[in-house]
């Protein structure tokens, strides 16, 4: 359930959605559509992570499997799997996770840094630490999710699959 922020502090929303068991969180304002999982268009030479293309209302949109981006075991897609549509700047992107939880408000308190732990574990995708009572989100910088040369690549084979029929 959602917790309802009564501080002077306006604070941030966060969805939440869960991946390989854990929960995870994006700024509510970079989310602009949450959809039921789909097939995409494969596109030729781009990383395993990301899956393809998709049609959303004539716009191309990279979707990405967050866990194969994130190193996890990949996952049979079900009736709770959603791509979840977020906005980096002008570029729209898809982020397919296990499943939606709610909305998460949260105050400047209630965010912890991400701890240090050594170049054993990559935390770069991480803003910081969410938590609420006995919950814990980790928050994803959306901007560092899709690498510049991911992005290159996609952005590369666009014309070829501008030719090949998107399933919407």
């Amino acid at each position: 359930m959602s917790e309802i922020n009564h501080g002077t502090d306006l604070g941030s929303q966060h969805l939440t959605f869960s991946l390989a068991g854990e929960e995870y969180g994006v700024d509510i304002l970079a989310v602009r559509e949450i959809r039921g999982w789909s097939k995409v268009t494969r596109i030729p030479q781009t990383p395993a992570y990301v899956l393809g293309v998709l049609n959303l209302r004539g716009a191309i949109v990279p979707v990405m499997d967050l866990r194969l981006r994130f190193g996890l075991e990949r996952e049979e897609y079900t009736d709770t799997t959603v791509t979840i549509v977020v906005a980096v700047g002008e570029r729209l992107f898809g982020m397919v996770v296990d499943a939606v939880s709610d909305v998460l408000d949260t105050t400047a308190d209630d965010i912890k840094p991400v701890p240090e732990m050594g170049k054993a574990v990559d935390t770069k995708y991480l803003k910081g630490l969410a938590t609420r009572d006995e919950r814990m989100v980790m928050l994803l910088d959306v901007e560092k999710m899709m690498r510049p040369e991911d992005l290159a690549a996609v952005e590369a084979a666009l014309p070829a699959a501008d030719k090949v029929e998107v399933a919407a």
